[in-house]
């Protein structure tokens, strides 16, 4: 399940909903990985009050059907919860949730990670931060990924 949200969301009742919905599954189900990331107050030494999070509708989602496919395809994967915000957050927001459910906690760990790492170095996301210097910027790093060993 893959889920772009414009508004503020509660990644734990996210979470609630997915576990809810894979039910018919609870009884493979031996370890569910969950990863939240939060938007920060602070990047490169100075102080964020906003951010603005662009993506490209269509491509952006195609992305993640393909890095969660990935996944699938390198672990033994049951289900998989991305949800991730766009437009306007504030500090303290939660950005991302990606939770993966699986037999053995290996798997669900080592797909949790790898869907996060591809995301932030393969999906088209673009963050324009609001400094509180009244200036803003566009945030050119991010992660280089994250190789199975």
């Amino acid at each position: 399940m893959i889920k772009l949200l414009a508004e503020a969301f509660d990644p734990f009742e996210e979470v609630k909903r997915f576990q809810e919905q894979s039910a018919g599954s609870a009884c493979a189900v031996g370890a569910t990985s969950i990863f939240i990331g939060t938007m920060r107050d602070f990047n490169e030494g100075d102080p964020v009050v906003s951010m603005f999070l662009e993506y490209y509708p269509g491509m952006t989602e195609k992305q993640l059907k393909d890095i969660v496919a990935e996944a699938i395809g390198l672990w033994a994967v049951l289900n998989v919860l991305v949800v991730h915000r766009v437009g306007d957050i504030s500090p303290g927001d939660p950005i991302v949730v990606v939770a993966v459910e699986a037999s053995h906690r290996g798997d669900a760990f080592d797909a949790c990670r790898f869907i996060m790492e591809a995301l932030k170095s393969k999906a088209p996301f673009w963050k324009k931060e609001q400094l509180k210097s009244q200036k803003s910027r566009w945030v050119g790093n991010n992660s280089k990924g994250y190789a199975p060993e």
